[in-house]
């Protein structure tokens, strides 16, 4: 008989982290760079809140090897993958959210005109990151960034 925990569903965790008011941290907008606090952490996975006033966003990164799952909790926030070699996006608005997997390259970024809020849920618990540029179609790595030094 197989014993092994069920998958964890990431994105059903943000959501029920959706709430500003259940967090243990203050909700803060930083306009000189996006906010982030983690709210939760296990042995199987990690929640973040992220806030993204008009105009932040992300580098294109991974997530080194952890699945993961957000939530658009106010706001929206385009994401863009890379297919075919060039990034597409696609727009999240408040109330929709995104699974992905362990090799999950993406560029998140507020392009609207009010800030936005997001539950972010990673599985295992993020150790590194991979920032990437887009040269002629194909990913090259521009910079690891470790857990306990780069955030």
């Amino acid at each position: 008989m197989d014993h092994q925990r069920p998958e964890l569903d990431l994105l059903a965790v943000a959501a029920r982290w959706a709430d500003p008011a259940g967090w243990p941290v203050s909700l803060c907008f930083d306009p000189v760079e996006r906010w982030y606090a983690r709210l939760a952490a296990d042995a199987d996975h990690e929640v973040w809140a992220l806030s993204w006033l008009p105009g932040q966003g992300t580098d294109l990164h991974d997530h080194g090897g952890s699945s993961g799952g957000f939530r658009v909790v106010a706001g929206a926030l385009t994401e863009e993958v890379v297919t075919g070699g060039r990034l597409r996006p696609r727009l999240l608005v408040t109330g929709s959210g995104r699974r992905f997997g362990p090799r999950h390259v993406h560029v998140v970024t507020n392009r609207g005109d009010v800030p936005a809020v997001s539950v972010h849920v990673y599985r295992p618990a993020l150790t590194r990151m991979t920032r990437y540029h887009l040269v002629d179609g194909r990913l090259r790595v521009a910079e690891v960034a470790e857990a306990g030094r780069s955030w």
